[in-house]
């Protein structure tokens, strides 16, 4: 029975979780008080360490953006960043630009931190450093909070990869299928966790956050315990590149999911359908069980050898698609270019390579050590 729970809950996370929300959520419109001629003031917080090459870019972009000038005031956080980047954002103070530099390589949360001890405005966005906004977007995501239940709103982020290799392309499957959820989340009580690269929350909601927290997953779960709903637009949208690097894609699993679940333990009350609600399902199947999928995954593997040397049928049907898939992991791990391996191969290793790392970082949690490095743009998006 154990074999069987074990080996269900990861179909339940990746197919069974989204049927549920396409069922609860079909024919239900997204519903917000929607302003368009509503323009509050707004703060767009960019964090940024060593990001010369895209910086002048991403600070033209924002200057650009159709929202009133005297509504919008940009802030770059730099967390000590010693690659000329800080000069860079210097040349923008006569546009307003204001440089908020931190010192120590602190991390990106705690520059954020020090950086909303500067905002009085009513909104804040959050940025990074190589997305570049639709010249709209911010004007898409305030208009959500003309209702008063909406603390926070979340854009899409979306690639725009000249070079598909079979990074991007993984990449890219997986990000479609969060989209998908996201929007019918939204439409069913609040998206679960935010997007560095683009999203606003009410000013007011802010909570300084912990050095190992990661900042776009805990904040708006805190938003969520003081009572307020999360809503996805996937019509403010930003452009960004992936890392197109499988390597240091995968390893960022390991980080990601070790901050991540100290992160969720330490606003829990939003696992407790007392208080949350809906959500709190949401947040249990969307992000605490699939942290969990590679315990899942071990002990449903051991529990179908042991079965299918006993002659269960179904369960060497299982392990031999198991050994399979190790094997075209396998080949993958030996390719010297794996940014350029087929998806039969490419897939397998890289969902293998995932769920090694994201066992790492759970252990690692279960013995209460942080990784707390800085989280450039440049490797792509967390993904929590």
């Amino acid at each position: 029975m154990v074999t069987v729970i074990c080996l269900l809950i990861p179909v339940y996370v990746y197919i069974g979780y989204p049927a549920l929300l396409w069922l609860f959520t079909r024919g239900k419109p997204m519903v917000t008080h929607q302003r368009e001629d509503s323009f509050p003031s707004v703060a767009l917080i960019i964090s940024c360490y060593n990001e010369a090459e895209v910086i002048r870019e991403k600070l033209r972009n924002a200057l650009e953006l159709d929202y009133p000038k005297g509504s919008l005031r940009i802030i770059v956080v730099s967390d000590g960043s010693d690659d000329g980047t800080d000069d860079l954002v210097r040349e923008f103070s006569d546009d307003g630009v204001l440089l908020i530099r931190q010192e120590g390589r602190l991390g990106k949360t705690m520059g954020i931190n020090l950086a909303m001890e500067q905002v009085s405005e009513e909104v804040t966005v959050f940025s990074d450093a190589n997305a570049m906004y639709a010249s709209d977007a911010i004007s898409k995501l305030v208009r959500n909070l003309a209702d008063p239940k909406v603390g926070y709103v979340v854009g899409a982020a979306l690639y725009t990869d000249g070079d598909q290799g079979a990074s991007a392309q993984n990449e890219n499957l997986y990000w479609n299928y969060e989209l998908a959820i996201k929007s019918m989340e939204s439409r069913l009580h609040s998206v679960v966790g935010g997007d560095g690269a683009i999203y606003a929350i009410r000013t007011e909601l802010w909570e300084p956050l912990q050095q190992q927290d990661i900042n776009d997953f805990v904040n708006p779960l805190q938003i969520i315990a003081k009572g307020y709903r999360g809503v996805f637009d996937g019509e403010a949208t930003c452009f960004e590149e992936t890392a197109g690097d499988f390597d240091r894609e995968v390893a960022r699993k390991e980080r990601i999911v070790n901050r991540s679940i100290r992160g969720l333990m330490r606003v829990k009350a939003t696992m407790n359908p007392f208080k949350s609600r809906v959500f709190a399902w949401q947040v249990i199947s969307h992000k605490f069980l699939r942290w969990l999928i590679p315990l899942f995954l071990a002990i449903g593997t051991i529990g179908s050898v042991i079965l299918a040397l006993r002659g269960y049928g179904l369960f060497q049907l299982i392990t031999l698609g198991a050994i399979a898939l190790l094997l075209l992991a396998w080949v993958g791990y030996r390719a010297e270019d794996k940014n350029r391996l087929p998806v039969w191969f490419s897939f397998p290793y890289y969902f293998v390579m995932v769920n090694l790392y994201s066992l790492k970082g759970i252990f690692r949690a279960l013995r209460g050590e942080t990784q707390v490095v800085w989280n450039s743009a440049r490797p792509g998006r967390e993904q929590n």
